[in-house]
């Protein structure tokens, strides 16, 4: 089901009572709102006038073949609860150049998706001082399924957006914060919302070619019948990549889905499909790179362990049904089988100098969950009150959740076999209501129950981390919406998130690692946030939030390098400042801007010694799109300062700046298409870390900082046939 970010009849019909038309402003009885007022005197600023941004062609003067429509120019004043949700409509993704399938989240203001592996694994991600790991603390969603992995054999809230196939992406809802009802698991720092069309805008077939033998087909075709309309679309694509350790990926994709009338509502079936399998170049310490010791020297882009890499399968069908009707009543389903094996080795010979320090992480499940909600809309006092209420469950069969010690892919040891089951289930409520025309109070409650089981078959401990635990936590949230004019809203946001913990930690009682005993982890880890912020939105043609925001968790997930894993460690608190900025001064040019300032802290660590490692400090990212006609073009740039790898600080990793270049030109029905990853060639990093590690040649571990350098400069050239 897709969120309430959406324009929908019911979402219409509250909105024609709350926000007052364009032609009347409202008479907020405030003094301090009164003096809000006075910020239409920005109207003197050359060309953001209110009227010189409204100012369009008539529809009839204007072609309707060069109508773009950007997602971040539709209005939110009167829809929003904060100032940090948004919505990105088709025309943003389709002309941002980007490498990785991933990199779609980085639409999101403030987020960065790198890649410390493989091209077939998934992203590495950071957000609001949160070094998300593969997930961890953001949920995101594909056409209402969540896409975060419990109890991962690689790391908790595993988030792989590899299957989304992005020419099928019609929009992506984002939020901040766990300020709303409907979202649990994984949303502390946010979540986002990914749809796919119903029909696609034309049936399209597409080859890409570029650098490092990267190669891509795609077919993906609309099937109208009178019974209802289908989606159909096949991708493979192949990259052998630009490090010294060919990627051979293999990677294959299969999408579907029907949309038809039933029963006074829409109902969507739709199935994926999706298989993978590569090499990966890890990071590599610093005193390997150039080294003058030839039994340790690598290049910039070398490896250390050529034997590491992965597969993945994924297969899933989803039904969704909702009512036409203002208060719909809504149900979904889904049906996921999942497998997964991934080779790593972040220390190399450190544990075990015969063998190597290389390891196998396995994952093999299925997953079922559902949802209903149903919406009502009474009348208080004479004005609508929207409330919506839901249901959502969701069950985890991990047959086979492993680590292996291995050695060139061929297991040497068992650390750690288990069965897992994990179940939860969810109700949530929130109610939407405006007592009078400036002011909209919206409130909610969640409440979460899990259960995890989990039987520990081989390894150190066998046995004695097997159990069963119970976890619930109930969440309130609150939003006050204030808009005292009718270009701006002002907005406070506070409510309690929580993400959950690997099952196997909340039986645990014997480290397998180090056949020590081990204290067990709370299933939930409770997190609470407020945030207060702003948005003016005069026109289409431009639109500015802001928002300065504030995050306590009590546990906290951190990447152990001499594990390979991530661990929990004690409380948290994280701050920061957030703003972005969309402009369209001429009907052919749009601009957008976001820039994201946090500072995160341990709470149990001395002054000095409680930084986060890997957390991101500054965030910039900013693009121009040009279309004019037949041609397009885009040019993104993404930055991210330099960030703690260790928590007093004294180890920083340097700042990363990448530019991507995208163009295009339609004749006819087909269109020409160049992409310029890397346009200026960066020899930055995407991550660095800071750990122990021990190589081949040498006598005793190292602390050093180990990075993966970003891929340097690639192009990629696309022909694209619209039918």
């Amino acid at each position: 089901m897709r969120p309430h970010l959406r324009s929908s009849g019911f979402a219409r019909l509250v909105r024609s009572h709350l926000r007052p038309p364009r032609a009347r402003a409202p008479r907020p009885a405030c003094s301090a709102i009164l003096v809000l007022r006075l910020f239409p005197l920005l109207g003197a600023l050359p060309f953001l006038t209110t009227d010189a941004l409204a100012a369009e062609p008539d529809a009839d003067e204007r072609p309707v073949d060069e109508m773009i429509v950007f997602g971040r120019a539709e209005e939110q004043i009167g829809l929003a609860t904060a100032a940090s949700e948004g919505h990105i409509g088709h025309a943003d993704l389709a002309l941002r150049p980007i490498g990785r399938v991933g990199e779609l989240l980085e639409s999101v203001p403030g987020l960065i998706a790198t890649q410390h592996s493989g091209s077939g694994k998934a992203n590495q991600y950071f957000l609001r001082g949160f070094n998300l790991d593969h997930g961890t603390d953001f949920a995101t969603f594909f056409d209402g399924v969540p896409l975060n992995f419990r109890s991962h054999g690689h790391g908790q809230g595993y988030t792989d957006l590899n299957f989304v196939i992005p020419e099928l992406v019609e929009a992506i809802d984002y939020r901040k914060g766990a300020y709303r009802a409907d979202v649990g698991d994984f949303g502390g720092a946010g979540a986002s919302f990914l749809s796919t069309y119903d029909v696609l805008p034309d049936s399209i077939a597409s080859v890409t070619y570029g650098s490092y033998h990267f190669a891509r087909g795609l077919a993906a075709t609309n099937i109208e019948t009178d019974a209802g309309n289908g989606i159909l679309a096949l991708e493979a694509r192949t990259n052998d990549d630009p490090y010294d350790l060919d990627a051979n990926l293999l990677h294959l994709n299969g999408f579907a889905k029907w949309t038809t009338d039933l029963a006074g509502g829409t109902l969507r079936a739709s199935a994926t499909g999706y298989h993978a399998r590569w090499n990966s170049t890890d990071q590599i310490p610093d005193r390997a790179i150039g080294s003058p010791d030839p039994t340790i020297n690598e290049p910039r882009l070398g490896f250390v362990d050529p034997d590491l890499g992965g597969d993945t399968t994924r297969v899933g069908a989803t039904l969704d049904w909702r009512e036409d009707d203002d208060t719909p009543l809504s149900a979904s389903t889904y049906f996921l089988y999942y497998d997964f094996q991934l080779f790593s080795n972040f220390t190399y010979f450190l544990d075990d100098p015969v063998n190597g320090d290389e390891f196998e992480q396995r994952d093999r499940r299925f997953a079922w969950g559902a949802k209903v909600g149903q919406d009502f809309a009474p009348t208080v006092f004479g004005r609508p009150l929207e409330i919506s209420t839901g249901f959502d469950t969701r069950v985890d069969r991990i047959p086979d959740l492993g680590l292996f010690r291995t050695d060139a892919r061929q297991r040497v040891s068992i650390v750690r076999r288990d069965a897992v089951t994990e179940w939860s289930g969810s109700l949530f409520g929130e109610a939407r209501h405006s007592p009078v025309d400036w002011l909209t109070v919206v409130a909610g409650v969640r409440g979460d129950l899990f259960a995890f089981d989990v039987d520990t078959r081989a390894g150190v401990g066998a046995g004695t981390n097997s159990g069963a635990e119970v976890d619930a936590l109930v969440s309130p949230k609150l939003s006050l919406i204030l808009r005292p004019h009718e270009d701006y809203e002002l907005y406070l946001n506070g409510g309690g998130g929580f993400h959950s913990n690997d099952a196997r930690g909340t039986t645990i009682g014997i480290d397998p690692a180090e056949g020590t005993p081990v204290g067990a982890v709370d299933g939930l880890a409770r997190q609470w946030g407020s945030e207060a912020g702003a948005r003016w939105q005069p026109s289409e043609r431009f639109h500015l939030t802001g928002a300065v925001w504030f995050l306590t968790s009590e546990s906290e997930l951190v990447f152990v390098g001499d594990a390979g894993t991530t661990e929990p460690k004690g409380s948290s608190k994280r701050f920061g400042v957030e703003l972005t900025a969309f402009l369209r001064p001429i009907e052919w040019l749009a601009l957008d801007a976001s820039y994201a300032w946090s500072d995160a802290r341990f709470d149990d660590l001395p002054s000095g010694e409680d930084r986060i490692p890997g957390a991101l400090e500054h965030v910039i990212s900013a693009g121009a799109t040009v279309t004019a006609g037949a041609f397009s073009s885009s040019l993104r740039v993404r930055h991210f300062g330099a960030y703690p790898l260790i928590e007093d600080n004294t180890q920083r990793a340097g700042s990363t700046t990448l530019v991507n270049l995208g163009g295009a030109y339609t004749w006819k029905r087909v269109t020409f298409d160049l992409t310029v990853v890397n346009l200026f060639d960066s020899k930055d990093d995407d991550i660095q870390y800071f750990y122990e590690s021990q190589l081949a040649g040498e006598a005793a571990p190292v602390e050093d900082v180990h990075r993966h350098p970003a891929e340097p400069r690639q192009l990629r050239g696309t022909i694209r046939v619209a039918f």
